[in-house]
């Protein structure tokens, strides 16, 4: 039963980031309004009639949403009953249960306050950012979930690597923030769509601007203090003779996703984000932080006062 529960856990990770993406296609190609301000009926029916293409392109992305919201409850459900009591797999599927729950409740109050389209309200941008920092505690547990039912593993039978706990302070702290200044910049290029790098810069400078596209300069700036951020735990992680090879091989993955993610975001400005770039932007940016998160959990610094102590002070098990 546990070899079809990972690859359910597995698979329910893999839909929720296609989920995710196809989101972002249904912010830049502005059909968030697609199905009015109805939910979670579209445009006053169960089944959109002769709809446009933005009622189809936002009813799928319901439709698919829908079906995510099913394949968690079904995950929680089996965890209940495969995992016993305590079981970091049950809690992660129970914890994922509770994040796509708000995530609905996020996306319905989205849409009865008529925050999507082309509404370029400061309600939107904190909206957004709330529904942004919970899609990542989503894409957490669920990835939590996968792994630990996949590896047994906890992170408490293998040695700390010193120093690690305050960079990864950082890592999770600077990545929250990269990603909503992500969204706020996402937004913004929906809002005034670049015609060229110059003309782009001068709106960001503008007074004239919108907010969401003054702001949008941030997250470049953002995403490069986060990333050498991450490379620093990465080399730390990787060069330390106290980390398993498990912990080096995701420390790996991590900086070589950190430097794809610097093409593609340098790629975006270039190219003047084109939609598929945006989407593919995204993807990989999720890759890093399911990548960061699992290296976290094989680390474990979260022991003793609190995860930005000196962990290479605390005792370590390292007899197995």
């Amino acid at each position: 039963m546990n070899t079809h529960f990972r690859f359910y856990a597995w698979s329910v990770l893999v839909f929720h980031l296609a989920v995710i993406v196809w989101g972002a296609f249904v912010r830049a190609s502005g059909s968030g309004a697609g199905c009015g301000e109805h939910w979670p009926l579209c445009n006053g029916s169960l089944v959109p009639h002769s709809p446009l293409n933005a009622t189809l392109i936002e009813f799928s992305h319901r439709l698919t949403s829908g079906i995510a919201f099913a394949s968690v409850l079904v995950l929680a459900v089996w965890a209940y009953r495969a995992f016993p009591r305590g079981s970091g797999v049950r809690s992660g599927a129970w914890l994922a249960l509770a994040s796509i729950v708000v995530e609905c409740a996020i996306g319905a109050g989205l849409v009865l306050m008529r925050l999507v389209g082309a509404n370029a309200s400061v309600s939107r941008g904190l909206w957004l950012a709330t529904h942004l920092i919970n899609t990542m505690l989503l894409v957490a547990t669920l990835s939590i979930t996968a792994w630990r039912a996949t590896s047994g593993r906890h992170g408490d039978r293998y040695g700390r690597v010193p120093w690690t706990g305050q960079i990864i302070g950082l890592s999770i702290g600077g990545f929250l923030c990269a990603a909503v200044l992500g969204g706020v910049a996402a937004l913004g290029d929906t809002l005034a769509v670049p015609t060229s790098l110059a003309a782009s810069i001068r709106e960001d400078f503008s007074p004239l601007s919108n907010i969401f596209v003054r702001l949008r300069i941030l997250h470049p700036l953002a995403a490069g203090a986060v990333g050498s951020v991450l490379l620093l735990l990465a080399a730390r992680v990787t060069l330390s003779e106290r980390a398993d090879a498990v912990a080096r091989r995701l420390a790996t993955a991590m900086a070589a996703l950190v430097l794809l993610q610097f093409t593609l975001g340098i790629a975006d400005i270039f190219l003047k984000t084109p939609v598929p770039l945006q989407m593919l932007h995204l993807l990989v940016a999720n890759l890093l932080w399911i990548s960061l998160v699992l290296l976290v959990t094989e680390l474990r610094p979260w022991v003793g006062r609190g995860p930005l102590q000196r962990i290479d002070a605390l005792p370590t098990n390292t007899s197995n």
